[in-house]
């Protein structure tokens, strides 16, 4: 089971350094891509306008992130653990033969939005570091044409440092996001002061004016305004690390306030002056603290890019936990905080992306286009996901599920219809990347499970298999020494085991049979981590060892042997001069596949990206002896 963190000044401050980078920053570019006359469809500047895409902000912020998140989605946690991926595990659990249909059919769709975070991942540091390094050009108009190539050098840096993980420099993340905060919620302040009226836009019937009133501009305002909400999916993703209770005191605490401020500070600044468009959040800034909210807007947006960064190493190493990934390298950071964790495949791949995104986009402006439709496709799953749980696990009353759930489905469409409206200006990249992302995890899961099936046959059960080895002829030499066969259940006989026995006639003095077996829960305690079956027969010397773990841990096979109760294994094991036997199979396409050939093919093009099986059990490599098989897919 997972503890969930409990409430301390340290954890709030590590929960406002790293859950809200995202969403912290976004005042920096929402309200400058709203009025942007680039746009395909512009908002033009005029005082009712301002007050109505301040106030529709401001109520979007409220309802999406104050109301769906922060109040009723964030209830929905695995053992503390929150996130899409937590919660297709979840619906996952307990599905009985009437919902199951409903229930796979719903994990399928909360894959397709941890598809979409994917795209998230790799938007969000090339927005956020270019709108930051964009205040350049407000300081110095002659810099402008060194705003992409310092952008990508701070990314490239960013990504560099991934393998160090956060945990050297995560105590500074909090403060620095709290100057931050503290920061542009004053430079709000200043600027309500010279416009107070803008304070009429806190009453909904200004955001509800605008829309009804001037729907034709208002629906397609939504694509933009919709970045004030990036990052809450964060809020839910990071629940595991920080506890609700944390994440919501910070929320309403600070985050919540400053960012409102801002929004207002920036509409009164407009109202003020109307030329000041091109970029509110640095011209709300006094002459005097220009350059240090530049430097400081830079910081937090390298602190968002590394939060959404570290959201998607723990997204693929969850989906490779289900069997929705190959097995990945996984490296982690830090010893106290265990989902601080360095996926090098998965960094390499982002790193690469983010480059591409910010020299072909160019500007922050262009890249909110195709930010959009990750936020309002991640969130609008999220919440059908949340309610069909409420509902099938929770029960709660139906009026309930479609009188609340309709209403904010309703906001989550109305904004994703708008995204819609750009697919050709850059809302089909995070689509495309959905769509790449959730074929690549279909396809491997479909095709693990066709070789897991076509495995068992070649295996053959294991009781008779281990039944026989007494009754051989001529009879199985058994040597000294403690030999372990690592195996996939507890049904078939190991691959390795059974060749070293066909083909030697030989097998050592003391075996385990081991499987590692993935539990729909984030974490395992050591008191539950393994038990011991003797497979019928208590003085053959061969044990079966099942090892269980929580999707959110790394096996440790000699650790979890450790475990082991002596007076079960049928002898002494001797651990430190033990054999580890892997079974690796060769996948090879055959004339008939048994999916697609293109698929298949991808099945097959996606197991070279899996992780060494010895490293990533952390056995001793120089005593781990490799059996391999070919097997036609």
């Amino acid at each position: 089971m997972s503890a969930k963190p409990k409430l301390s000044t340290g954890i709030v401050v590590g929960a406002l350094g790293v859950v809200f980078g995202d969403i912290g920053t976004s005042p920096i570019y929402t309200l400058q891509t709203v009025f942007d006359p680039s746009d395909p469809h512009p908002v033009p500047i005029a005082r009712d306008h301002i007050y109505g895409i301040v106030s529709l902000i401001f109520w979007s912020v409220m309802l999406i992130v104050t109301l769906t998140y922060v109040t009723v989605v964030m209830r929905a946690d695995n053992h503390g653990e929150g996130g899409i991926m937590a919660l297709i595990t979840l619906l996952r659990q307990r599905s009985g033969a009437h919902g199951r249909r409903n229930a796979v059919m719903l994990s399928a769709l909360g894959i397709f939005g941890a598809a979409l975070f994917f795209g998230d991942s790799m938007i969000t540091p090339a927005i956020s570091v270019l709108s930051a390094v964009e205040g350049l050009k407000i300081v110095e108009p002659e810099l402008e044409p060194w705003i992409v190539p310092i952008t990508a050098v701070i990314i490239i840096g960013l990504f560099s440092v991934q393998r160090r993980g956060t945990a050297t420099v995560g105590k500074f993340f909090g403060p620095v996001m709290i100057l931050w905060f503290l920061s542009i919620g004053a430079c709000g302040v200043v600027g309500i002061t010279r416009e107070p009226e803008i304070l009429k836009a806190l009453s909904p019937t200004y955001a509800l004016g605008f829309m009804l009133s001037h729907f034709h501009i208002g629906f397609f305002a939504l694509a933009a305004v919709v970045l004030a909400v990036t990052g809450a999916e964060a809020l839910y993703a990071d629940m595991g690390h920080f506890g609700r209770k944390a994440i919501t005191f910070g929320w309403l605490g600070l985050v919540l306030p400053a960012c409102t401020l801002n929004y207002f500070g920036q509409g009164a600044l407009l109202l003020g002056d109307e030329e000041k468009v091109t970029a509110p959040f640095f011209l709300l800034t006094p002459d005097w603290a220009l350059v240090p909210m530049v430097i400081l807007a830079t910081a937090a947006t390298v602190i968002a890019s590394q939060a959404v960064i570290t959201g998607a190493f723990s997204v693929a190493s969850q989906a490779a936990q289900l069997g929705y990934l190959p097995r990945l390298r996984v490296t982690h950071t830090s010893a106290s905080a265990f989902g601080q964790i360095y996926v090098p495949w998965i960094n390499g791949v982002l790193m690469v992306a983010v480059l591409i995104l910010v020299f072909a986009f160019r500007s922050s402006e262009a890249l909110a286009y195709a930010f959009g439709m990750a936020v309002t496709g991640t969130i609008t799953i999220t919440t059908t996901l949340f309610f069909y749980y409420a509902r099938t696990r929770w029960h709660w009353p139906l009026w309930l599920v479609l009188g609340g759930g309709g209403a904010l489905l309703t906001v989550d469409l109305l904004f994703f219809a708008a995204n819609l409206t750009k697919l050709v200006h850059g809302a089909w990249l995070p689509l495309l990347i959905a769509v790449v992302a959730f074929t690549v995890m279909t396809t491997w899961q479909r095709g693990r499970s066709i070789v897991t099936r076509k495995r068992n046959e070649v295996e053959g059960p294991l009781r008779p298999f281990v039944a026989g080895l007494l009754h051989r002829d001529p009879p199985l030499v058994r040597i000294p020494g403690t030999a372990i066969f690592l195996n996939r259940g507890s049904e078939t006989a190991p691959l390795a085991m059974r060749a070293n026995v066909e083909h030697n006639n030989v097998l050592h003095e003391h075996v385990v049979i081991l499987s590692l077996e993935v539990d729909p829960v984030p974490r395992i305690p050591d008191s539950e981590r393994v038990s011991v079956d003797d497979l019928d027969l208590a003085a053959d010397g061969v044990i079966f060892v099942s090892a269980h773990y929580g999707y959110m841990e790394r096996p440790d096979v000699p650790a979890a042997l450790r475990l082991l109760d002596p007076a079960q294994t049928e002898g002494q094991i001797d651990l430190d001069h033990a054999s580890y036997f892997l079974s690796k199979l060769e996948l090879v396409v055959c004339g008939h596949p048994t999916m697609s050939p293109w698929r298949t093919r991808l099945f097959v093009t996606t197991s070279y990206i899996a992780a060494d099986a010895a490293a990533h059990f952390n056995l001793p490599v120089s005593r781990t002896i490799i059996i391999g098989s070919r097997l036609e897919v």
